[in-house]
């Protein structure tokens, strides 16, 4: 039987603490299924990817040669697809692996969109998703500064997936936007 959502998030939530990780993961979640969808790719399986892409991040304490490999595992443990457990593996530069799967490509670019998109959210005087419009986020892309750690090359390999970075900028912005709730912004 596969994984079902509600599952996946109650292994998240008893396995991260840190809410603002928590919230990450439910942004991630909500890109991924919108790529899926406009990609013709499965919903469910992408949406869980993202759910479940950081669940090991506090048990590894950040430590980049374990990350993703324990969240592999622990998905595999879940009843995750075996797609799910490449991409959670492969979305950590450290392991070395080369992504594949365009599963694989979409989370490794909607990783770091989701710091840049909250980031633009958070510097709005009301602290809303939806004060952001896909045009500032652009210019905020472009902003080197602007949220530093939200990796622009990686964010920019969403050409692989057929997408210019227009387009993926709109799809992240709008996806974020239908779960703003969830996020808090």
């Amino acid at each position: 039987m596969a994984l079902s959502r509600p599952e996946a998030l109650q292994s998240l939530q008893v396995n991260l603490e840190n809410q603002n990780l928590v919230k990450h993961c439910l942004a991630t979640e909500a890109i991924l299924r919108a790529l899926a969808r406009r990609l013709g790719q499965d919903e469910e399986t992408w949406g869980i990817t993202g759910l479940l892409h950081d669940i090991d991040l506090e048990l590894t304490e950040g430590d980049k040669n374990t990350h993703s490999k324990l969240g592999a595992d622990l998905a595999r443990e879940l009843g995750a697809s075996d797609a799910t457990c490449q991409a959670i593996l492969r979305h950590n530069e450290a392991h070395g692996l080369p992504r594949l799967s365009p599963l694989d490509k979409a989370l490794w670019c909607t990783d770091p969109l989701t710091g840049l998109i909250t980031a633009a959210a958070l510097v709005q005087p009301e602290k809303k998703l939806a004060r952001v419009t896909a045009d500032s986020l652009l210019k905020r892309y472009k902003e080197k500064r602007f949220a530093a750690g939200a990796d622009r090359e990686a964010i920019a390999d969403c050409a692989e997936l057929g997408l210019t970075l227009e387009q993926f900028l709109a799809l992240g912005l709008e996806a974020m936007q239908g779960v703003a709730g969830d996020l808090g912004l």
